[in-house]
């Protein structure tokens, strides 16, 4: 919280106390960020007063944001903008912290249950003193203390609160598709099913990461790097951890190894006997790339196998592309 006396110091500051070039200065400002506040969203703000409470801030449309005393930064300088989350505290009235939460709104996300009120709902920690409900209207299905949840973050139309569904289906782009062949996207796991793991991709559309294709263990709520496999005709994108294509997949990890090498002093603990985790957790590939890989830097002659691991050889005429 800042000091009293530095509250004091603010307060003249935004009052215009502090000389005839500081106003014109202070109403530049807020033209410029004055349409610029969107609830559930992190804003860059101007400063419009001090007061008991906090610093009152620009809110533009939305009015007169109130900053709590509490949340204000201990090193404000004067004429400082302030980047805030603007929300609705348990009276409605909006109000603005500095603390940073986990999703905002019109994104998805993985939250912890840490209440639950058997009149309204759930409530997650989202990284905020207040905690976010998930109403049971909204819930897929009826979720437990100490549960990760997989939700998206909305503006409820009728209360203007922000709160989360776990029904993320509703929430997906009605546009269809446009990703190319072995695109790199995010991808955050949902849920598993027979086939594989189902995922957000890109925050917009649901895909499929087929189970004989996943050489790690994945967790609901994680967020990996995946790629484009195919886009079938109703939207569903078809998903792998890896490249497709050799060339693709292979090339880039082989100058991975080197530098690993290169990084290790010309050794690695490395090679066919590593388990798929290790490898995946290292490299960040599958278990077979990693093989075709040293495959390649073997036939080269610039690895030896020195079991258990790997040697780099000196050979300056290989490079990875080739």
């Amino acid at each position: 919280m800042l000091p009293a006396h530095k509250l004091n110091e603010v307060s003249e500051i935004y009052q215009c106390r502090t000389g005839i070039d500081f106003t014109p200065r202070v109403h530049a400002v807020r033209l410029r960020y004055r349409h610029m506040a969107i609830l559930g969203k992190r804003n860059t703000v101007s400063i419009v007063r001090a007061s008991a409470p906090g610093l009152y801030l620009d809110g533009g449309e939305l009015g007169e944001i109130l900053l709590p005393g509490r949340h204000i930064p201990a090193d404000l300088k004067p004429k400082q903008l302030l980047d805030v989350f603007v929300y609705r505290d348990s009276e409605d009235r909006l109000v603005a912290t500095t603390e940073i939460p986990l999703v905002t709104v019109g994104e998805f996300g993985c939250l912890k249950v840490v209440s639950i009120n058997d009149r309204v709902g759930a409530f997650l920690d989202w990284g905020l003193s207040k905690d976010l409900l998930l109403p049971f209207r909204e819930q897929e299905r009826p979720v437990r203390m100490g549960q990760r949840v997989v939700v998206y973050v909305y503006l409820d139309p009728q209360s203007q609160r922000i709160v989360a569904t776990s029904r993320l289906r509703r929430h997906l782009s009605a546009e269809a598709p446009l990703y190319r062949d072995s695109q790199p996207v995010n991808l955050l796991i949902t849920g598993a099913t027979q086939l594989g793991y189902s995922a957000v991709v890109e925050n917009q559309h649901m895909g499929l990461l087929y189970r004989d294709n996943v050489t790690m263990p994945l967790q609901i709520g994680q967020r990996v790097q995946g790629y484009v496999r195919n886009i079938r005709p109703g939207g569903q994108v078809d998903l792998s951890l890896d490249p497709t294509g050799y060339k693709k997949r292979v090339t880039p990890v082989t100058d991975q190894i080197v530098k690993a090498l290169e990084a290790g002093g010309g050794k690695l603990l490395f090679d066919d006997d590593s388990s798929p985790e290790v490898i995946r957790k290292t490299f960040g590939v599958s278990k077979k790339t990693f093989k075709q890989a040293i495959g390649k830097l073997y036939k080269a002659r610039r690895i030896q196998f020195t079991k258990p691991g790997i040697q780099l050889l000196d050979n300056s005429s290989w490079s990875p592309g080739k």
